[in-house]
């Protein structure tokens, strides 16, 4: 764990903005909190009974609570207007060109899984059709008989990146409103049916970095569902693996070569 907050360790080149923020709104929630507890017992004993035997139909004349609001509302401004704002305005106009720089994948959630779909060496997503979907086979429903989707690669919870490298996830939903969280990544972006919703970050860490520093050699960065899904929504879970641009194209080779090698007609 990280930070005051005890946020995980960040793995993401936009991380340390976030978590940033994060601090400024918990300050000024942690004031808050303990300001109304400071006033709700000058309260009690200000306007107790034996101070206050009947009610005083003049009432408070004083402004201070006026004043505070005020002052919390500046605050919370300063926090949107100052931190909040500009840090999505910058996320929106650095977004990163699409070109080799770039991985592009879609991940696409689903009751209670998440589907991943990568372009293969063209750079083209592949047509895909609901009449094709199969929940064990081809969750995504790909049709294999577009010229742009014979070399498409899919996995199920198993999100697989390079370090180093801007990432675009196209996000969306094949059902229900899902929520894809990266929490290392400080990524958490809402899967909403009928929408394709672009995000992108770039991991600094790979996995196995991550493991040594943790000491964990069991530790994976995981894709958790942060919106209540449905009765399987505790299970919706998958991986991510971060690895060195050449362990990641190394891995786009093996999966290209498994394609090629299936002895398998697409319909």
């Amino acid at each position: 764990m990280n930070g005051p907050l005890g946020l995980p360790i960040p793995a993401s080149a936009h991380a340390a903005e976030v978590d940033h923020t994060m601090v400024l709104v918990h300050a000024l929630m942690g004031a808050l909190f303990v300001g109304w507890i400071l006033f709700f017992l000058y309260a009690l004993v200000r306007f107790r009974r034996a101070r206050n035997p009947v009610a005083d139909y003049a009432g408070v004349t004083s402004h201070t609570s006026t004043y505070l609001e005020i002052g919390v509302a500046v605050v919370e401004g300063i926090l949107l207007i100052g931190f909040s704002i500009p840090l999505w305005a910058k996320r929106v106009d650095a977004f990163p060109p699409r070109d080799k720089s770039t991985v592009v994948v879609r991940v696409v959630g689903e009751q209670f899984a998440w589907n991943v779909h990568y372009p293969g060496p063209d750079g083209k997503f592949g047509r895909t059709d609901v009449t094709k979907i199969d929940v064990q086979t081809n969750p995504l429903g790909l049709d294999r008989s577009d010229p742009d989707a014979k070399d498409d690669i899919t996995t199920v919870n198993q999100l697989r990146l390079p370090v180093g490298q801007p990432v675009i996830v196209e996000l969306s939903s094949k059902d229900v409103i899902h929520s894809f969280n990266l929490p290392e990544f400080r990524v958490k972006q809402d899967a909403i049916p009928g929408l394709r919703i672009p995000l992108w970050f770039v991991p600094t860490v790979t996995s196995e970095q991550m493991k040594a520093k943790l000491g964990k050699p069991d530790f994976t960065f995981e894709i958790a569902c942060a919106q209540l899904c449905g009765l399987g929504h505790y299970t919706m879970r998958g991986q991510v693996t971060i690895d060195t641009p050449e362990g990641f194209q190394a891995w786009l080779d093996e999966q290209e070569k498994a394609l090629a090698s299936e002895d398998t007609t697409w319909n």
